[in-house]
């Protein structure tokens, strides 16, 4: 059977495909969200905290012998802690300023994380290993999933869902919405707001650990890893709605099948076909998909 003269095979094939890359950009455009939704701050760092989750992966399976498992529960506990120590040493100094000085903070900061990194570990690639639990593949008929790939959905739409969750739907997410936007208010009730908005910014970059490490076993864990994502992620959060997290999260997924239905039909425009969505979306309704109209 063939649609529009492509086999429907090679179609399921490639949107399956996307659906993985579309866990990707759901799970990193989430803690952008998260970040931008309830701390104003819009994190260009965030690639790197990706990178960076990766790598805490791949050098505690090479110098601590410590496997998959390990790390997807320590890398985001290590990312989040270093994340709360620059939000007290920098980030804080500009919530109150425009938009523009986070962004141009967290931009160089990226590329000080970047350097670092290259320069110890160079601009090449480390490899690092499917764990022995995910290696194989499925036959689905019209293709063969790797074991490790669906397990990447499974585990992304997981987080998504948890984190939209825990925002949208407790008493903790509702003080955090609440000290976002009246935090006098937050604190005369006993709230201490300023250790809840360290926590937030924790949390933000830990999500990013978790894609990290994540990521790994299927790109190579490289310094460039955070660059070569972040720019699309950004276009994810912009489509979906600058803040929203639900936005972020079905955008990203939505996002990765349109990447792999582009690739059937008009593969040079799959690197590009984001961007193109992102302008149509911009002039047709500025504040996203799924954001508040100021």
């Amino acid at each position: 059977m063939e649609i529009l003269g492509i086999p429907l095979q090679a179609l399921l094939g490639q949107l399956l495909l996307g659906l993985v890359n579309g866990s990707f950009y759901a799970m990193l455009s989430l803690g952008l969200a998260v970040i931008f939704g309830l701390l104003n701050i819009i994190n260009f760092s965030h690639g790197a905290m990706y990178m960076m989750g990766a790598y805490v992966a791949w050098m505690m399976m090479e110098y601590l012998g410590l496997g998959y498992w390990w790390s997807l529960a320590i890398a985001p506990i290590v990312i989040g802690a270093f994340g709360i120590v620059i939000e007290r040493l920098l980030i804080r100094h500009v919530y109150k300023l425009d938009h523009l000085y986070g962004l141009l903070l967290t931009f160089g900061l990226a590329l000080v994380i970047e350097g670092v990194y290259r320069d110890r570990f160079g601009a090449s690639g480390q490899p690092y290993g499917v764990p022995d639990a995910l290696r194989g593949a499925t036959n689905l008929g019209f293709m063969i999933l790797p074991n490790y790939r669906a397990w990447v959905v499974v585990a992304s739409l997981l987080v998504c869902f948890l984190t939209w969750f825990v925002i949208e739907r407790t008493r903790i997410g509702s003080y955090l919405r609440a000290g976002t936007e009246n935090p006098r208010l937050v604190q005369a009730f006993g709230v201490n707001v300023p250790r809840m908005v360290m926590l937030t910014y924790g949390f933000g970059v830990a999500l990013a650990a978790v894609a990290g490490v994540l990521a790994a076993p299927i790109i190579q864990v490289s310094p460039l890893m955070g660059s070569n994502v972040i720019i699309v992620v950004f276009a994810v959060v912009v489509i979906g709605g600058m803040g929203s997290i639900l936005g972020s999260i079905l955008t990203g997924l939505a996002l990765g099948l349109v990447e792999g239905l582009t690739r059937v039909f008009y593969p040079e425009a799959s690197a590009t076909v984001v961007f193109v969505v992102m302008a149509l979306v911009l002039m047709l309704r500025p504040a996203g998909l799924f954001g508040r109209e100021s």
